[in-house]
């Protein structure tokens, strides 16, 4: 269920997600609003699950982290198979994003690994192993154009 939200609130937001490590002091001053209803409008957000955490973005390729695939994946239906397969799917390793799709295929997989050698023993080997799994059709990125998960603004 949606929070309701003022247009406080977004500013708030707004702020923190273009910078996480923005101080009370400065919201408070750029909203003129004092710093305890600051903490008390992010603490609010935090508990009710709004704001999940205050992360760094990182330059992966500068960790040689730049093999990106994005896998199709058919799965087998069975109760509750999309709840089961992308928790599995999930806890995979270097996966950043798992999908259920309405459409011919049943999910989207994102994950990031060092090389192709990593991609196939961590990842390839480990879908086609799982039962739920029925078939996937994988790409791999050849270049990233944007990628950035902070882009969407409300």
């Amino acid at each position: 269920m949606a929070m309701e939200i003022d247009q406080i609130d977004l500013k708030i937001l707004k702020m923190v997600q273009e910078n996480a490590r923005i101080s009370l002091n400065q919201i408070s001053e750029k909203l003129k609003i004092p710093k305890s209803t600051i903490a008390y409008r992010l603490k609010k957000m935090e508990q009710s699950g709004l704001i999940r955490g205050y992360h760094a973005q990182i330059d992966f390729s500068k960790l040689d982290i730049d093999y990106v695939v994005i896998s199709l994946i058919k799965a087998k239906y069975g109760p509750n198979y999309h709840d089961d397969l992308g928790s599995k799917l999930a806890k995979l390793p270097q996966v950043w994003g798992v999908y259920y799709l309405l459409g011919e295929w049943d999910f989207v997989v994102m994950a990031k690994f060092r090389n192709r050698e990593k991609f196939m023993a961590e990842f390839l080997e480990k879908v086609m192993s799982i039962p739920e799994v029925e078939r996937s059709n994988t790409q791999i990125v050849a270049k990233v154009i944007k990628e950035d998960p902070y882009e969407v603004k409300f």
